[in-house]
């Protein structure tokens, strides 16, 4: 699940923890580290909940448009298309998934009004009317369907930003890359009709990532020196944090990982100063870093096999 990116940023946040608190112990690093990416993971099944959630919600206001006192044709024959979805159905009888939300105590039956303004906005949708309006219907279609929802409607939502800030602190800036996550799962269900719990890490991601930090982490202050010097006086000043913790950690990446292409290396930590430090950090970092890296491997302190 998770990759090497979002990893390095995690990371990142970790260590910018360890400035702010120079008491954090590498142990406790780490096991922060390990919170976080558990922590997305939870993401990724709270928001793969919406779907049996909103399904939930939809079949609720069926059932009480028919119970009104006078209801019109359309409300007592409704179109029972959404409300009988594959996937919900996949997912509400797959035990695993059920045991593992009610585990980790992943519910979004506190969250009715955001559920009922999503379903009023999915109501309102050409896509959404479009496979109403399909005669056919199948686990496929149910899938190309959520997929639709998940791609257009949750990333920019306030609403679900406030909710997800008040149940994990960890789960900051992660939306993006978990919804991407769901509609990989969401693809396979249509396929497979089956839900498959994704490893955490993706391949060899989680020993990289513990590796970089407690590389980083050891020689920090080594390389915030070096940073340091490496600037005008005047610069030292106006040297920002999280420039320096950036630099410091494509500098550990570069010693630790030879196998890890130069600017592959550079090009991630320019990427994570665009998100996370200043304007023109993109190209200081990259500028700094470059020439830095460069200086070590003509010292013989880094080698790159590519």
């Amino acid at each position: 699940m998770l990759n090497r990116r979002i990893l390095r940023i995690k990371a990142f946040k970790v260590l910018y923890s360890c400035v702010e608190n120079p008491d954090l112990t590498l142990k406790e690093a780490l096991d922060g580290l390990a919170v976080s990416c558990e922590a997305t993971r939870d993401l990724y099944l709270y928001m793969l909940g919406l779907v049996p959630a909103l399904t939930a919600e939809a079949a609720r206001r069926t059932e009480a448009a028919r119970g009104k006192f006078n209801p019109t044709p359309e409300e007592l024959n409704p179109n029972m298309k959404f409300v009988e979805n594959g996937i919900s159905a996949l997912l509400e009888n797959d035990p695993d998934f059920q045991k593992l939300t009610e585990k980790k105590k992943l519910s979004w039956a506190q969250n009715d009004a955001f559920l009922n303004k999503l379903y009023e906005t999915l109501k309102t949708r050409p896509y959404f009317q479009a496979y109403m309006d399909d005669p056919e219907q199948s686990l496929a279609k149910d899938a190309a369907l959520w997929k639709a929802v998940f791609e257009q409607e949750l990333e920019d939502d306030q609403d679900l930003a406030s909710i997800l800030e008040d149940i994990s602190i960890h789960w900051a800036d992660d939306l993006g890359y978990i919804l991407g996550c769901c509609i990989r799962s969401l693809e396979d269900m249509g396929k497979s009709a089956r839900w498959n719990y994704p490893p955490l890490y993706q391949a060899d991601a989680g020993d990289f990532a513990r590796t970089l930090l407690s590389a980083t982490y050891g020689r920090l202050k080594e390389y915030s020196d070096l940073i340091a010097s490496s600037v005008s006086k005047w610069d030292q000043d106006r040297l920002y944090t999280t420039d320096i913790i950036l630099i410091a950690m494509g500098l550990a990446e570069a010693e630790t990982f030879p196998e890890i292409p130069l600017r592959v290396t550079i090009n991630e930590y320019v990427e994570i100063s665009k998100y996370y430090s200043t304007p023109k950090s993109r190209s200081f970092v990259n500028g700094l870093l470059d020439r830095l890296v460069k200086e070590r491997m003509a010292k013989g302190l880094i080698d790159k096999t590519v």
